[in-house]
């Protein structure tokens, strides 16, 4: 089915969440590793509780709560001057590094982000990387105060495009999200850039790729 439109998911599919690793070691040397991951972890976690229990609060809101307790659980000591630190490091991450070559070889479909965090957060992102000049719409759950992967968050994407679900290409590193894309008919991919296993989830994406650029060809195809 023809692609009208392709959504990209931002923290770890266009930038690189992982970088905020070097902060975390400088500010806790040789723990930072540890910190970042358990901290991402329970980010995701967070967001979805909340959606469960219709308890939704910031994304920004729900990075810091992550922060606090994984720094808790971790026995490190978390200054408030660290905690702002750390959590406004999200709106500074680096993209990966094909980021903008595959955004610019897609430009012949409408371009977009669908994003957990919020407008503010999203486009200070944006213009920091310097993608705002080849996205089309930044697109924020905070709209519909509910998180990913919600089917209300995809038909966002649908209904803020003019476009059905299925001529939508949904774009994201994280096997769930792509997941809860096709559920809902989207067009999903995978950016599998670790050879991670997929999860049996009821649901598969249309393609797995290594690379934001492989997408390139096999839109055009």
């Amino acid at each position: 089915m023809p692609i009208r439109a392709l959504v990209f998911d931002a923290y770890g599919t266009l930038f690189d969440v992982h970088r905020v690793t070097a902060r975390c070691d400088a500010l806790f040397p040789g723990r930072g590793s540890d910190l970042n991951r358990l901290w991402r972890q329970k980010q995701l976690e967070y967001t979805w509780l909340r959606t469960l229990m219709g308890r939704y609060e910031s994304f920004e809101a729900a990075t810091a709560g992550p922060l606090r307790h994984a720094c808790a659980a971790l026995q490190l000591p978390l200054s408030a001057e660290s905690e702002k630190a750390l959590v406004l490091d999200y709106r500074r991450l680096s993209t990966f590094p094909e980021a903008a070559a595959a955004l610019a070889g897609l430009r012949d479909c409408r371009l977009a982000i669908l994003f957990n965090g919020s407008p503010e957060m999203l486009n200070a992102l944006v213009r920091h990387s310097g993608l705002d000049r080849l996205l089309d719409h930044v697109i924020s759950v905070d709209e519909i105060r509910v998180f990913k992967p919600h089917p209300a968050v995809y038909r966002l994407a649908a209904d803020r495009l003019q476009v059905g679900v299925e001529d939508i290409g949904f774009v994201s590193s994280n096997y769930w999200d792509a997941c809860g894309a096709a559920s809902c008919r989207l067009q999903a991919y995978w950016i599998n850039r670790t050879r991670a296993m997929e999860d049996p989830l009821g649901q598969r994406p249309k393609a797995v790729l290594e690379r934001l650029t492989d997408l390139i060809g096999l839109i055009d195809d």
